[in-house]
Parts: C-alpha cells; sequence; structure tokens
C-alpha cells in the first residue's frame, strides 16, 4: 500500500468517519476511497474550525480531522489552529509537504516547523515505514494530558511510497488515565470542607472527562457552590440551586456575589486563568485538579493541588468527604441554596425587561429569549461568535446538559462560531445546533454557509445584525467619526439565500417566534437555515465583577 493509503486506514481505525478538508492534497480521494467522508470548506479555517467542534462534542474520544494542501493551504489554516490550541482542543492536521529535497528551502512552508507554537507536536513524516509509528504517536497525544492540535506534514514523495502489509501494523490508541496521589487529595478535602465560603471554579476538563455526575454529587455532599469558566460552561447543570453560573468577559451576578466573598476556590479541569475565564480574588486559598502538572503555579500560587483525571480525582474527593463527613455528606452548613436562589431570582427580575423587550429595533437579549424558548434547550447545542454575540449569551443562555453550549475565548478570532457549529452539528445529528454571529462575523465566516447547504449540514445561524463592528469606534474615535469606520452594512439573509440556504430577515419581536419556528422546521427537512434579526446596539451587559 502507499503512504496515503496506511494513513487512512489508520485513521479509519481510530474511528474517524469524515474529516474536513480543502484541495489540493493527494490523501483527500485516497481517504475518501477508504469510506472516510471529506467535507470540502470554502476556507481552510472553516474547515479547522469544524474538526475543533466536532471533537468538542465527542469529548476527544473521536477526533476531528483536517487535510489541507502544501503551502498556501497550510498557510490559510494557522489562525484556525491557533484558536484551537489556545482553547486547548484537540484536533488533527495533516497537510501536504513539499518533496523530501525540498524541505527547508525558501520560499517553500515547512509546516512542521512553522506550527510548533500552535501545536502540542509537529512533525514531518519522512519515509512511508514510520507511517504507523508517527499516527501512534499523534494519536498518544491527542488523547493524553492538556489536549491541543497535532500535526503530522505529508511529503509528497512519502505519499506515494509503498510500504508492505507486513511493515504496517496499528493497534488504536487507548486513553490511559491516573488518579491523584491519596495524601493530596485527603489535604485538599480536609482545607476545603474548614473554608469558610468555598466555591468550585469547573473549566473545559470536565466536558473532556465526563466528570458532571461526579462534580454534582461532590457539590451535593459537600453544600459547595459552583460557578463555570466560559469554555467549561455546561460541566455543571445551571438549573441546580447549587449552581453560581457562568463567569467569563460577563457573567452571572451570583458568580460576582460569590467570588467577592469567598476564601476559597477550588479549580477544577481549569487552568485558572484570566481573560474570559473569572478572575481569582487577591488573598484567598487556592486548589486545582488538573491532569496537565504544567498546568500549576502558573497564573496563581496554588496551595492544594491534585493531579489526575477529573473524573477520577473527583471520585476520590467524594469517598473522602464520605470518610471525613460521613455518607450523607455535610448540610447546608453556610445557607449557600437559599443565598444563591435568591440572588438569582433578584438579578433575573432586575434583568427581565431587557430580556422581554418590546423595542425596536430589537434588543440583542429578546432575541436570545425566543430562541430559548422555541427550542428544547436541553437537546440543543448552542454557541456564539465573539463581542456582542458572545458577551449577551454568557450569562442568560441555560446550559443544562454537558455539551449544550460550545463557550470560548482564549482567542476571539471573529467567524469562529460557524465552523464549531458545523462540527457539532457532525458529532451530534441528533441535536438541534445553533449558531449565534453578529455582522462582523459573517462578513468574515458566511461564505462557508453554502458548506451546510452542500454538505446537508441543517444548523441555525442567527445574525445579530445591528450594522456595527464592538466598541472599535473605542479604539479609533478619529477615523470613526469621519469616515464611518467602525460601520458595517449589508444584507446577509440575501447572501445566505443565494448560497441555498433558507432565510427570513426580522425586523420586530413579535415576528421571532414564528420565524424561529419556520427556521426549525426548514431543519428539520435537513436545510441550514439563517435568520437576519435587525437589532440595536445594547451597551448594557452583565458584569459579574
Amino acid at each position: 500500500m502507499t503512504g496515503n493509503q496506511a494513513i487512512a486506514k489508520i485513521l479509519k481505525a481510530e474511528g474517524i468517519e469524515w474529516f474536513a478538508c480543502f484541495p489540493n492534497h493527494s490523501l483527500i480521494d485516497v481517504a475518501a476511497k477508504e469510506g472516510l467522508r471529506p467535507i470540502i470548506c470554502r476556507q481552510e479555517r472553516a474547515g479547522v474550525n469544524m474538526a475543533d467542534g466536532f471533537s468538542r462534542i465527542t469529548c476527544g474520544k473521536t477526533i476531528g480531522v483536517f487535510m489541507m494542501q502544501d503551502g498556501p493551504g497550510a498557510e490559510n489554516a494557522f489562525g484556525g489552529v491557533a484558536q484551537a490550541y489556545a482553547d486547548s482542543v484537540p484536533i488533527l492536521l495533516l497537510p501536504g509537504g513539499p518533496s523530501l529535497s525540498s524541505v527547508g528551502m525558501h520560499p517553500g512552508f515547512d509546516s512542521h516547523r512553522h506550527y510548533h507554537g500552535v501545536t502540542k507536536w509537529s512533525e514531518l513524516i519522512n519515509q512511508a515505514d514510520r507511517i504507523p509509528q508517527l499516527m501512534r504517536m499523534a494519536f498518544t497525544r491527542l488523547k493524553h494530558g492538556r489536549l491541543a492540535p497535532v500535526l503530522l506534514e505529508i511529503s509528497g514523495d512519502v505519499a506515494r511510497q509503498e510500504l508492505s502489509d507486513e511493515t504496517f501494523a496499528y493497534t488504536p490508541v487507548k486513553p490511559r488515565k491516573s488518579g491523584g496521589d491519596a495524601d493530596d487529595v485527603r489535604d485538599l478535602v480536609t482545607a476545603v470542607l474548614k473554608a469558610s465560603c468555598p466555591i468550585i471554579s469547573a473549566g473545559r476538563g470536565i466536558l473532556y472527562a465526563e466528570a458532571t455526575e461526579e462534580l454534582v454529587e461532590f457539590a451535593e455532599l459537600t453544600h459547595i457552590p459552583v460557578m463555570t469558566t466560559l469554555q467549561g460552561k455546561s460541566g455543571f447543570p445551571e438549573s441546580h440551586p447549587l449552581s453560581l453560573g457562568t463567569a467569563g468577559n460577563t457573567g452571572t451576578r451570583m458568580a460576582g456575589l460569590f467570588l467577592r466573598k469567598t476564601d476559597f476556590v477550588l479549580g477544577v479541569a481549569t487552568t485558572l486563568s484570566g481573560g474570559y475565564s473569572p478572575r481569582m480574588p487577591a488573598g484567598i486559598t487556592l486548589a486545582q485538579v488538573t491532569d496537565y502538572a504544567d498546568d500549576l503555579n502558573v497564573h496563581h500560587q496554588v496551595d492544594y493541588g491534585a493531579i489526575g483525571d477529573a473524573k477520577l480525582v473527583l471520585r476520590q474527593m467524594i469517598e473522602e468527604v464520605k470518610r471525613q463527613v460521613g455518607e450523607q455528606g455535610r448540610g447546608d452548613v453556610n445557607s449557600v441554596v437559599e443565598e444563591v436562589g435568591k440572588v438569582k431570582e433578584e438579578w433575573l427580575a432586575e434583568w427581565r425587561p431587557l430580556l422581554q423587550s418590546d423595542e425596536v429595533p430589537m434588543n440583542e437579549y429578546r432575541v436570545l429569549t425566543e430562541l430559548a424558548k422555541a427550542v428544547d434547550v436541553a437537546n440543543t447545542i448552542a454557541t456564539h461568535d465573539a463581542g456582542f454575540p458572545r458577551d449577551r449569551m454568557c450569562p442568560f443562555w441555560p446550559a443544562l446538559r454537558p455539551n449544550s453550549y460550545i463557550g470560548w475565548g482564549k482567542s476571539t478570532q471573529l467567524g469562529y462560531g460557524l465552523g464549531l457549529a458545523l462540527g457539532a452539528k457532525m458529532a451530534a445529528p441528533e441535536k438541534h445546533v445553533i449558531n449565534i454571529m453578529g455582522d462582523a462575523a459573517f462578513g468574515m465566516a458566511g461564505m462557508d454557509i453554502e458548506t451546510a447547504v452542500r454538505s446537508e449540514i441543517p444548523i441555525l445561524t442567527v445574525v445579530l445584525n445591528n450594522g456595527i463592528m464592538t466598541h472599535y469606534d473605542k479604539y479609533m474615535p478619529y477615523a470613526s467619526k469621519h469616515w464611518a469606520s467602525d460601520k458595517l452594512s449589508g444584507d446577509y439573509a440575501k447572501v445566505a439565500e443565494g448560497l441555498g440556504a433558507y432565510t427570513e430577515t426580522v425586523h420586530t419581536p413579535d415576528e421571532l417566534p414564528v420565524a424561529i419556528q419556520r427556521a426549525i422546521a426548514a431543519n428539520k427537512e435537513g436545510r441550514p437555515a439563517v435568520l437576519q434579526t435587525m437589532t440595536k446596539r445594547e451597551e448594557i451587559v452583565s458584569r459579574y465583577q
């Protein structure tokens, strides 16, 4: 078999059924002949984003794959890979490469060298008989430790080289997991039980470890309230009486209140970084559970820690709580449930005028309210784009089940949400998938609505069209004032219609319910839908700080 055939067979052995791609790459056709479905995107970044969204929803059990040609293809994909790297998402990148005799020569783009800064590991396949070894190394890195993209560059020579059936031997990589040190777990649990107002901050790793059940049990045994990072949103059910909601750039009042009064934060499956993650108060005790030792003591000094898989360590912590305080755990010694419920009720009451606003142009919060009413939120996957969509969805969209919400923000590339939604639908075709994007994001990524149409991926995209670029006038006041440099225009529904999607433009709040239902009906018939909602610039956001 050829090198390309060997790679395709290994992908199939690893459970890969489809891959995103952009021509020209000889591996695409070979993989298709092996039974893997190629989905060709309109631009490389969208394909990388699709692989990203797929890996998130499968929790990395099946890896999203993107193939691109050497040179321009690899260059164009860089931004999407950088985004996945920032958000710690495992995807496999398989770019073509120059002939071995041309590696390192100008003006070639050697992917395995240039991608070092945005991948966990990147390497050149320099001979066909090494393919099983290098693919095994790639999938081992994709399934262990801090998750991130991995790249294997395929020289054109190697793609055509022959390797014998005897040389080809491959067994799919099985993830290996470990729990935490028993002493570390004991000390951590002892300390958190002594704290006067502890809280848990749960990150994206809860979802990868599929540890929501354990997190809920630990929280209920100890009556410690739980907030999630933006990436971890949906890792703890926001309908739970111990849920503080999410704290990102924006967040809930409950998260803000408890962050201000806490004396102990237990970070579970999170790096405890700042930016679009909760900012840790000064002078408190910090504990961290992570499966990657290098995450300890990076952004903050950690007083207690346990290194291991989040699901396994939480199970150890549950048993340690029972050992220290009994099988039933401890009661609500700090009256947390009552306080969380009271603050949540007051917060939502203050926000209800915006969430239910009848004003025209429409308020973006009303759009989100009507969407949440129209779908079965628990069986829907929702995501957003950067800027206004993210900041408005984060506090108010109810995340009730694991992976029902894709939050992101370690990097903030416009147009990211559309590819994520396409990949999520490939991972969970039975779920309704919604992507909320602004008009600037549509300008970056909107042509891949046609990818959804052509590939029959029926997602719902809602465009919040307020005609502006979010707050960019703050950074260029003179240019914006004199040349309208922060203003945008366009009829995105007409663009999407021309690309083959079901489309409507909604001008008033009373039109929203029926328009959403028609879009959902189009999705059920297998057709992607785009709703353009004509909204106002709403500056009020829910700050948790």
